[in-house]
């Protein structure tokens, strides 16, 4: 099972957290733990690492001798990390994050980390796409970007739909689909009782 996702920048400031396990402690006291076991190893040395001094923060598990593991990637600015446990596959991890990254880079078309600051919604959402309760759903990039483009123009148009003052049509077969509104438009015809026919 996955138990987190984070991602943080190279000075342990997080830009996405996701537990998918309840915590005993802080999550920033989490992340700070991991940040300092990761940004100490050389770049040489392997994406992963046992970590029995994160048990002490996610729940108890029952009487088995289990042991946490830590598989990230650093791309640039940005460490992209995984806490799983012994069930799965370390290097299957390794591809999920290059999906995740891939996913993430093809809807933010070269993804930087203020991608991820002003837009945390929208990197949510992809990382909902690929991983619910801590399972993996989706690995193949086009699904992904599909689901996410499909929800993305819903949600425009929900807003363009609700919203008298926004640009555009909602395109929805709504009361004001075919034509474009402009503010000024809306409020001339509201003012000169055009609307109200």
């Amino acid at each position: 099972m996955i138990h987190a996702v984070l991602i943080f920048n190279t000075s342990g400031i997080p830009r996405l957290t996701k537990f998918y396990t309840p915590l005993h402690q802080s999550s920033q006291t989490l992340i700070q733990k991991i940040f300092s076991l990761i940004s100490i190893r050389p770049a040489g040395l392997c994406n992963f690492l046992d970590a029995p001094e994160l048990e002490a923060f996610l729940s108890p598990k029952d009487d088995s001798d289990e042991r946490w593991r830590v598989v990230y990637r650093n791309y640039a600015t940005l460490y992209f990390v995984f806490v799983v446990d012994g069930a799965e596959s370390e290097l299957g991890i390794l591809d999920l994050i290059q999906v995740f990254v891939e996913a993430l880079d093809r809807h933010f078309e070269n993804v930087c980390e203020l991608d991820l600051v002003f837009h945390f919604d929208e990197a949510h959402h992809i990382l909902a796409e690929i991983i619910q309760g801590g399972l993996v759903l989706e690995t193949n990039g086009d699904e992904i970007s599909n689901s996410v483009k499909l929800a993305s123009k819903a949600r425009r148009s929900s807003f363009v739909s609700a919203n008298p003052l926004s640009l555009g049509s909602g395109g929805g077969g709504g009361p004001r689909s075919g034509s474009i509104q402009t503010p000024l438009g809306w409020l001339t015809d509201k003012l000169t009782g055009v609307a109200t026919r």
